[in-house]
Order: C-alpha cells, then sequence, then structure tokens
C-alpha cells in the first residue's frame, strides 16, 4: 500500500491516521458523542482540511492541541457575522 502522507520521503499516514482517531475519540468523550459523529464532525472542519496539508507540520502536534483549533474554529464560526 502507498502511503497517502508523506513527509520528507517518510510515510506518515499511520501517524496522521492515529492523530485524527485520538481527535475523534477526545471530541466523542467531550461532547458525549459517538465516535462516528465525532469523526463526521471533525474531517468537516476547516482544522481537518489544514491537518492533511503535510508540508505545515500540523500532524506533529498533540490532539488536544489540533482539537483546541478545532474548538476555536466553532466559536469563530458561531460570533462570525451573518452576510
Amino acid at each position: 500500500m502507498k502511503g497517502k502522507y508523506i513527509f520528507k520521503t517518510e510515510d506518515i499516514t499511520t501517524d496522521v491516521l492515529f492523530k485524527i482517531e485520538q481527535i475523534a475519540s477526545i471530541l466523542a468523550e467531550k461532547e458525549k458523542i459517538s465516535f462516528d459523529d465525532a469523526y463526521e464532525a471533525f474531517i468537516l472542519s476547516n482544522t481537518y482540511s489544514i491537518l492533511q496539508r503535510i508540508s505545515n507540520l500540523y500532524w506533529a502536534e498533540s490532539a488536544e492541541f489540533i482539537l483546541d483549533e478545532y474548538y476555536r474554529e466553532k466559536r469563530r464560526a458561531l460570533t462570525a457575522p451573518k452576510a
């Protein structure tokens, strides 16, 4: 299997997928929702899109840090003026 996520010739696919699993697990626990619902909410976020850009090293941050960014994104969306 060819890796989806490559950083400096190293396949980090497992690392990224594990990070996503950690984030969804923590989100599910905090929000008291199912893992599947948490996973879906996360992958629909801009934070997830940023995580997929391997060159920015977001994937190297802790799951908690990335989840904080996810919550910041959600707060900004709630306070943004409606067009």
